[in-house]
């Protein structure tokens, strides 16, 4: 069984079009003829770690992927194209996960959302082009557990973007509270174009990132 780790059900909507939905962040289907979990298990490295652990209770995984929107830390890539990642690093310990994708990019896993200030720093330092928040933790686990490891990413924002730091919204079940940043960014107008351009971007890069994955992932494990 392949396990696709997403954080939210938007970056799965795509995907899981014609799954079956099990559980209200659970479905289940097909990539490639190989049958395959997908669970939007909530944002950060805890709620990855989850999911994993929840896919794994269904039986032995023959890949882990983990998938979903990640943030642009250079010019050179602009939402809302999807890529293949090839390398990942933890920006807090600095360990490094190579991918099953030898021709993809390298992205940087943060405990948080990059800032604006953050992200030129973040590409320098680790030569990455893109930021997330809970890559590395699925690759850790498949590398613990000897899991064949994949990670696609479609770019909901693009380096100049502005947001505020999701990480205080963010509930201990990693599931973001909604109203609470509604109310936070409604009275922070510099926020808004960011936002507006993140909403409309995301919907695309999911979509863009469906079809990446069904043309890359092999017939074969």
């Amino acid at each position: 069984m392949i396990a696709v780790i997403a954080a939210l059900p938007g970056e799965l909507k795509p995907l899981v079009r014609d799954w079956q939905r099990v559980e209200p962040n659970i479905w289940t289907g097909h990539i490639a003829a190989h049958e395959a979990i997908a669970i939007a298990g909530g944002m950060g490295a805890t709620a990855a770690a989850r999911a994993v652990e929840r896919a794994s209770a269904q039986g032995k995984l023959d890949a882990l992927i983990s998938y979903g929107w990640a943030g642009a830390v250079t010019c050179a890539l602009k939402p809302p194209a999807a890529y293949a990642i090839s390398e990942i690093v933890d920006h807090g310990s600095g360990e490094r996960f190579i991918t099953r994708t030898p021709d993809g990019v390298r992205l940087v896993t943060l405990d948080h959302v990059a800032g604006i200030n953050e992200k030129r720093p973040l590409a320098e330092t680790h030569q990455a082009v893109l930021v997330d928040m809970e890559a590395a933790a699925v690759a850790r686990l498949a590398a613990e557990n000897r899991i064949p490891f994949y990670c696609f990413k479609g770019i909901s924002d693009a380096y100049t973007d502005n947001l505020p730091d999701f990480a205080r919204f963010i509930s201990a079940e990693g599931r973001l509270r909604l109203a609470a940043f509604l109310a936070h960014a409604a009275i922070r107008p510099i926020y808004w174009p960011s936002l507006a351009r993140v909403g409309r971007n995301s919907g695309i890069a999911a979509s863009n990132l469906a079809r990446l994955l069904s043309k890359s992932f092999p017939a074969t494990l």
